[in-house]
């Protein structure tokens, strides 16, 4: 019956044993157990407070990321309205110029043609002249033979020619 029940010798043994290793822990090791539980929950806390901290900042980050993007948006905007504005006014003057300068050459080509046109009459009137002035001569030797018929068909001639 000696395992179910200790003997007071065991027992006294077992509380001197029990003191001696509580002194020994207490003296050596509970100190050092105790700082380093204390520096973890030290170093916890930091660590909680810094996450706390972080997600704080992050959040003021994310409030700053969405102003941002909020006013690249705006700018964007802004930027693409000046663009479809100057591109506007571009086309507007490419198309004015355009004009301006289609215009200059229909003027040139109808100043030209009609400097031809001119210059063609010209020289028609002149062939027709001198054919006439063949033709006449020709007519003159052979019907006129008096001096006075030749100066009225002349006359009447250069009434009929309107030269202009």
């Amino acid at each position: 019956m000696g395992f179910v029940t200790p003997d007071y010798g065991t027992i006294f043994w077992m509380v001197i044993v029990f003191g001696i290793t509580l002194y020994i822990l207490k003296r050596f090791a509970w100190k050092p157990i105790l700082n380093a539980l204390k520096n973890r929950e030290a170093s916890i806390y930091e660590a909680l407070t810094a996450a706390d901290q972080a997600r704080k900042e992050v959040a003021g980050l994310k409030a700053d990321h969405d102003k941002i993007i909020a006013e690249a948006r705006r700018e964007k905007e802004i930027i693409l309205r000046e663009a479809t504005n100057i591109k506007d006014k571009i086309v507007a003057e490419a198309k004015a110029q355009a004009n301006a300068e289609g215009l200059k050459v229909i003027q040139s080509a109808r100043e030209q043609i009609e400097a031809e046109k001119q210059e063609a009459i010209k020289d028609m009137k002149k062939q027709v002249v001198e054919l006439s002035v063949m033709v006449a001569e020709k007519i003159i030797r052979k019907e006129m033979k008096e001096h006075k018929d030749q100066e009225a068909l002349v006359n009447e001639l250069l009434k009929d020619l309107k030269l202009k």
